[in-house]
């Protein structure tokens, strides 16, 4: 899963506290009675390691140790049951996903994609539910929203 990477992308600052990140799931699906299982525990941790968005099949041949794959019904299983918890988001635009960056809060996801390196960042904030406000107030029931808006990151900008 190695990043796309453009001349002027810098690597990412923020640390990775990935033992906190698992346990947060892991918490998360015992608070909800579901079972923490060794490949939901595996295919959150590749993406929380990435630190990126990573399609479906990058996940799959990452899984195991190099020259073994993981069956795909098995990868995507564990993403359908991370999505449902709201422990990953899909990036829509980029048919990819993400690990949440705020897990231990229900929320919909609004996302900074940059067009040039693909750096994402998950924002915290309302848009989305000013959005479904403004549906409701038109009659309209919302299943779901997606918020991505895609420029360029500082380091791009200033490339």
């Amino acid at each position: 899963m190695t990043p796309a990477r453009c001349p002027h992308q810098t690597p990412d600052a923020r640390p990775c506290p990935l033992a906190e990140r698992l346990d947060v799931a892991r918490s998360r699906c015992e608070r909800d009675g579901e079972r923490w299982t060794e490949p939901r525990r595996r295919t959150y941790q590749l993406l929380v390691e990435a630190g990126r968005p990573v399609k479906a099949y990058d996940l799959i041949a990452a899984y195991k140790a190099p020259g073994q794959v993981a069956p795909p019904p098995t990868v995507y299983r564990a993403l359908e049951f991370l999505l449902a918890r709201g422990l990953v988001h899909r990036i829509e635009s980029r048919n990819a996903f993400v690990a949440c960056e705020h897990p231990e809060t229900d929320h919909a996801p609004e996302f900074l994609i940059c067009e040039c390196c693909g750096r994402t960042e998950e924002l915290r904030n309302d848009l989305n539910r000013v959005v479904r406000e403004q549906a409701r107030a038109r009659g309209y029931v919302v299943r779901t929203a997606t918020v991505e808006l895609t420029g360029l990151c500082p380091a791009c900008r200033a490339s």
